[in-house]
């Protein structure tokens, strides 16, 4: 059976479940072609019931109107992590196979109005970052190289591993299927291997924070631990342990060793060809993270500027010797240039101490930060709070009208800004998941935030413009 949502359009947008038969995208949605063909917006939902989850694709024709016209289009997921809008023509879902049979497709919007799914579908390696650059979305991790690369003790050095889907074409490919092998090791000069955050392209180049990870077990036995600094030798592991995301192996050192130096990676292409290394130790390195997930901090605003941001992540360390001793803070690569040029802002200072787990551009040298509610030096602390930079004037805003913080399970992983308004979704312990609308006008201390669009979804995973005539 089928499970189809049909949305009323009434001022507080309801959802009510119905079944119906078959396939994996709808036919029959209600409400006629001509109020269809007026929807603009996609909404990523989940729903979970009775300890069944069900992944709908919703559309909008407006996230500002009180009275906004939602749809359904069905069963259409089985679960994507992350949603990614080319152009506001193409929609795709990015799901990595993890033992399971999830797929990774993609969605339009036809004349009439409806989403529906194309034909292509992709089983994707894991991955930890994604970005578009060019006619791709790529997405990036890094693991094992192959094994005629390993040395003497067997080891294998890092690889950065990367997947290609070309949008329009619809194939993929990933660089280790075409034997392309892309060094990770000593990627920096000190030994240790990197890993990507982020894929930002910038005046036809691809950009990427370039996070420094620690030895692997290569890197710590090459010359007798030649890249171990002294004084670490301790820090190497004597036996492996750790679980997900946290593991690690015997004979690693784990974490790096410079947590007060940021690296940027500028290439030529996707192949990640004629790399240039920009380097600055006025902020720690440009990601934020989250179990095995590593947030993008280097980011292109509307005016060609690219900023990139640190949040001092590594304050959270264990060891004091792998903490940095860095604020949170924001550097810049001005348009047509490929060095960092002498801007910088302490937004702990501005924050009152404060860091942040995410960041989004939203507007020219404005963007959304996702604020923890207590220092990183501190325990416990939880991403729960939003507030907009604003980089020209170095000001911090925070963001009002949202539900207490003790009670938001959970914020979008993407937004979606118009007319210098920010959509942002919202999940709470005892609602649905909800769209709300963030002013940017405003010179306001405290941006208020208003309730846009309201479902009966348990979150929303995916917010965009999807245009028909594709």
């Amino acid at each position: 059976m089928r499970k189809i949502f049909t949305i009323l359009p009434i001022a507080k947008v309801m959802v009510c479940m119905s079944l119906m038969s078959c396939e994996n995208t709808v036919d029959g949605v209600s409400g006629d072609t001509d109020d269809m063909a007026k929807d603009q917006y996609a909404i990523a939902a989940s729903v979970t019931a009775s300890g069944n989850t069900t992944n709908l694709l919703l559309s909008a024709s407006s996230l500002a109107e009180e009275n906004v016209s939602v749809k359904g289009s069905g069963l259409v997921n089985d679960g994507a992590s992350q949603w990614v809008f080319y152009e506001n023509k193409y929609l795709y879902g990015l799901t990595y196979n993890q033992g399971n049979a999830a797929v990774t497709r993609s969605y339009i919007r036809t004349l009439d109005g409806r989403i529906r799914a194309r034909s292509g579908e992709y089983s994707m390696k894991r991955y930890t970052t994604f970005g578009i650059y060019g006619k791709y979305i790529i997405t990036a991790s890094t693991g094992d190289g192959p094994s005629y690369k390993a040395d003497e003790n067997g080891y294998l050095p890092k690889t950065l591993l990367l997947s290609y889907l070309d949008v329009e074409a619809e194939t993929y490919k990933s660089n280790d299927t075409e034997q392309t092998h892309f060094e990770a090791e000593n990627f920096l000069g000190n030994g240790e291997y990197i890993t990507l955050a982020g894929i930002e392209e910038f005046e036809g180049k691809l950009v990427s924070a370039a996070v420094p990870m620690g030895l692997s077990q290569y890197g710590a036995a090459q010359e007798s631990g030649k890249w171990v600094k002294p004084g670490n030798e301790d820090l190497v592991k004597t036996e492996s342990g750790g679980s997900n995301s946290s593991s690690y192996k015997k004979g690693e050192l784990q974490w790096t060793q410079y947590p007060d130096e940021c690296y940027v990676a500028m290439f030529d292409d996707e192949n990640l060809s004629g790399k240039v290394l920009l380097h600055t130790d006025k902020i720690s390195y440009a990601c934020g993270r989250n179990k095995s997930r590593y947030y993008q901090m280097v980011w292109k605003d509307s005016r060609g500027d690219v900023y990139v941001f640190s949040p001092s992540y590594a304050k959270s360390m264990s060891d004091v010797r792998q903490q940095t001793k860095l604020p949170a803070g924001v550097v810049r690569i001005a348009a047509g240039t490929k060095t960092f040029d002498d801007y910088y802002c302490n937004i702990e200072q501005l924050s009152g101490g404060l860091s942040f787990q995410q960041s989004w551009p939203v507007g020219a040298g404005k963007f959304l930060l996702l604020m923890y509610d207590r220092p990183l030096t501190t325990s416990g602390f939880v991403a729960n709070r939003l507030a907009v930079f604003d980089a020209d004037e170095k000001t911090l805003q925070w963001v009002g009208g949202l539900p207490d913080a003790e009670k938001i399970s959970g914020f979008g992983t993407q937004i979606y800004v118009e007319d210098e308004n920010i959509y942002f979704s919202v999940s709470t312990v005892d609602d649905y998941a909800a769209i709300y609308m963030i002013p940017t006008r405003t010179n306001a201390l405290v941006l208020q935030a208003t309730k846009s669009v309201s479902t009966n979804a348990t979150t929303i995973t995916g917010l965009g413009k999807l245009v028909s005539g594709v």
